[in-house]
């Protein structure tokens, strides 16, 4: 017998609604006092996003247990707590100093850098409250890790400030963007397969899909900002060349920075085999990572 599924937009739609409903029952309310800060908090997270990290948390946990674990939207809505935190900061004049994040204002240019400051730290703390409420400290630790300053984000952000000043080099490149942008892909991956139970190889495999989709991300992410418009991305693009950023395409050239995101893919769906079927999704969010047009 034939199992229909969703198409996968239709899928997508509906992740995005189940996450911003779990995200808005977690934040403070508008009203709740000093008021500015959660309204900035609220700016920042219901932007728009595709709430990639949490989906991938929730389906690596589907993949492992069949079902959705009691707790677990509470564990995905803490890497897209983390992820908003660390876009609020990105965008700041003393970092990427920008103007237009997800096809609105950034939030230093509503509420003033200050307050975008703190609704950053806020939802960063914030993100902690909700993990450790919902999951072990296990996973608080994971994720600690992954946004930290050991292999993990920070460590990421500082390598790409750094080398702005350095000449492009493949070994600088491939270590920016394994913390800035693949730690907390791999984390969103391992957070959900651990909630789960995920045994050793499953772990495993879910963390190597993990490093694969994080790497292909980046990639694509690089060659989007040179061949899309603003518009096209929600977010000013041309930046990367305008700042002297280490980008795949500054290293390798267009055609092989697209030649290794299907390579990533490809190595992603190969991590996948031993779940069968219950990696369906998971090879889908692999292609869209591909795919993608913002």
């Amino acid at each position: 017998m034939t199992v229909s599924v969703a198409p996968l937009s239709e899928y997508l739609a509906a992740q995005v609604k189940l996450v911003d409903a779990a995200l808005d029952r977690l934040l403070p309310p508008e009203s709740e006092p000093p008021e500015t800060i959660h309204r900035a908090m609220r700016y920042s997270v219901f932007a728009g996003g595709k709430r990639i990290r949490p989906i991938l948390c929730l389906e690596a946990a589907r993949a492992v247990a069949g079902a959705d674990p009691e707790g677990i939207f509470d564990v995905a809505c803490s890497l897209e707590l983390i992820h908003t935190y660390s876009l609020i900061h990105d965008d700041l004049p003393a970092l990427d100093n920008d103007d237009l994040r997800r096809g609105r204002p950034t939030s230093h240019k509503v509420f003033g850098e200050a307050m975008a400051i703190l609704a950053g730290d806020a939802l960063l703390t914030f993100a902690f409250e909700v993990l450790a409420r919902a999951a072990s400290s296990t996973l608080v630790a994971e994720l600690a890790r992954a946004a930290g300053t050991v292999g993990g984000m920070i460590a990421g952000q500082v390598h790409d400030i750094e080398g702005e000043k350095l000449a492009p080099s493949a070994g600088l490149l491939e270590r920016i963007h394994r913390a800035k942008t693949g730690a907390l892909l791999r984390c969103s991956l391992r957070l959900g397969a651990m909630h789960a139970g995920a045994s050793t190889e499953q772990l495993d495999a879910l963390t190597r899909y993990g490093e694969h989709i994080g790497l292909a991300f980046q990639i694509v992410d690089d060659i989007l900002d040179v061949t899309q418009t603003s518009e096209q991305l929600g977010k000013t693009a041309g930046k990367d060349a305008a700042q002297h950023k280490i980008t795949f395409p500054a290293v390798y050239g267009l055609e092989e920075s697209r030649r290794m995101a299907a390579q990533q893919r490809a190595l992603a769906h190969e991590a996948l085999a031993c779940f069968g079927d219950a990696g369906f999704r998971l090879r889908q969010l692999a292609d869209l990572i591909v795919e993608r047009s913002s």
